[in-house]
């Protein structure tokens, strides 16, 4: 299950915007700093009209989406890599996540206390990342006091020290370890240490209802800064999210129509996350089910058989595919397979967003 760890500053909106995307959440949004103690965790289901589409087609009994998890981390404060405000504990819980979310205020509210005493979200941000950076840096320190009794006799102590050294010297430059181009060997090779600066992140600019269809000039600034990490920037309001809890699908539809927005957070968030972590979604339906997969892209139809059991990809004999919209245009399998629309796929092929897939394997 893909999992994204939601951080910022002190009453940023975090808990708020969390509780709203995990509807049966606990987690505590009150206005003080420290208010989650414990990293809240809750799964939703990821919408996808086109598996709906399916299950009708299929006349499925169930519809199974895939799931993301949410991460509620507790506020970050300047000196948290020291371990100010619980610091050091809260880092350790964004290292276990996919993708980090990182909330940043965009709203003026005289009533939400703002930990630096005013509204600054680039300000906010540096103050994240250089904290995020510096236990980084500590880390990296740690691994290559490790490595100086290997160096002398393993060639391989050798080369980690090197790509550690060329982390070490980007981060400290005020690079993420995510902006680096690095091999996939070197990648390989640092992944064990869960750096944070190596996680995607996805800045969620948290706006005011007023402002959320079009932004407003922190929006925009958070934006540009962005782009400048090769990172995702979208828009957001915690306080609508909270508000479309108890809506009904018809009612959440018109109330994000009357603020010019298509869609909600989440459907905001998941795409951002797939988009950054490279993922695709794939299909099964029939009268049993109807159901999404989650695979990155790039994967062969081996592999994606896979993710349902490993015995299909050890067994892989060949994948029998369809898009979706072709599917639906046939307006049955059956009927597909007639039209001879149905393509019989082997082990190299490619699986592509939105495919229909039935495996064939031998057990």
């Amino acid at each position: 299950m893909l999992k994204a760890g939601i951080v910022g500053l002190p009453n940023v909106g975090k808990s708020t915007l969390f509780n709203a995307l995990v509807a049966n959440a606990q987690a505590q949004a009150a206005n003080f700093p420290f208010c989650t103690i414990e990293p809240n965790v809750g799964s939703v289901s990821v919408p996808d009209e086109r598996l709906h589409l399916l299950g009708d087609l299929s006349s499925s009994k169930q519809i199974i989406p895939t799931r993301i998890e949410f991460v509620d981390i507790a506020g970050l404060v300047k000196g948290a890599s020291q371990g100010e405000g619980l610091g050091n504990k809260f880092l350790s819980n964004i290292r276990e996540v996919d993708a980090i979310v990182h909330v940043v205020r965009c709203f003026d509210d005289e009533n939400v206390i703002h930990v630096s005493g005013s509204v600054d979200p680039i300000r906010d941000i540096e103050i994240i990342n250089l904290e995020l950076g510096l236990a980084d840096l500590a880390q990296i320190e740690r691994r290559r006091d490790r490595l100086k009794k290997q160096i002398r006799t393993s060639k391989e102590a050798q080369v980690e020290d090197q790509v550690l050294e060329k982390v070490f010297l980007a981060i400290e430059n005020g690079l993420g370890a995510r902006t680096l181009e690095i091999s996939e060997e070197e990648r390989i090779l640092i992944k064990p240490l869960g750096l944070l600066t190596s996680k995607p992140i996805i800045y969620a600019t948290n706006l005011s209802e007023s402002n959320l269809a079009k932004g407003n000039s922190f929006s925009e600034d958070v934006k540009n800064w962005s782009k400048k990490e090769n990172a995702e920037s979208i828009r957001i309001s915690a306080q609508v999210e909270a508000e479309l809890i108890d809506l009904g699908e018809k009612e959440r539809m018109d109330y994000l129509s009357d603020l010019g927005v298509e869609g909600g957070g989440l459907q905001s968030l998941v795409k951002a996350c797939y988009k950054l972590l490279g993922l695709r979604t794939y299909f099964t339906t029939g009268e049993k089910e109807s159901r999404a997969w989650t695979i990155k892209s790039g994967m062969k139809a081996p592999q994606a058989a896979g993710v349902i059991h490993t015995d299909f990809e050890k067994g892989f004999i060949r994948a029998q595919t369809i898009g979706y919209r072709k599917l639906l245009e046939a307006g049955s399998i059956g009927e597909a397979r007639s039209k001879g629309w149905i393509r019989s796929e082997g082990k190299d092929y490619l699986v592509e967003e939105g495919d229909v897939m039935e495996f064939l394997f031998n057990v």
